[in-house]
């Protein structure tokens, strides 16, 4: 089963989606900026992604990551802080599987997990 964090709006993320789809994955779809994942989610994603510099799992063109003052070189504990109080910074889409994580990007990147 693939976990699934969706931003229906993103042409990236429905891209993903439908590549999954098509390979007949069992999929369950997160909405995660409705259902935003906690702070010990978002640490066990970034795990999952084999703990890559934590700003490489946020989306740091964002107009939050400005306003909240935040950069690349922060220390993980307060960037992985920051996408759970504001999930629009989650990279997207990030699909998990058995302990392993994948974004997305290009889309293609998600039949790693297959």
């Amino acid at each position: 089963m693939i976990t699934y964090w969706h931003n229906p709006r993103c042409s990236k993320s429905r891209q993903g989606l439908a590549l999954l789809e098509e390979t007949g994955a069992e999929i369950t779809v997160r909405k995660y900026l409705e259902d935003a994942p906690d702070i010990a989610e978002i640490t066990a994603a970034w795990a999952a992604l084999g703990k890559p510099p934590v700003a490489d799992m946020m989306r740091t063109g964002e107009k939050v990551f400005r306003e909240e003052g935040l950069s690349k070189g922060d220390d993980s504990g307060k960037l992985l802080a920051a996408m759970a109080a504001h999930p629009i910074l989650i990279e997207r889409p990030l699909a998990i599987k058995d302990g392993r994580a994948v974004i997305g990007r290009p889309p293609e990147a998600l039949l790693e997990l297959l």
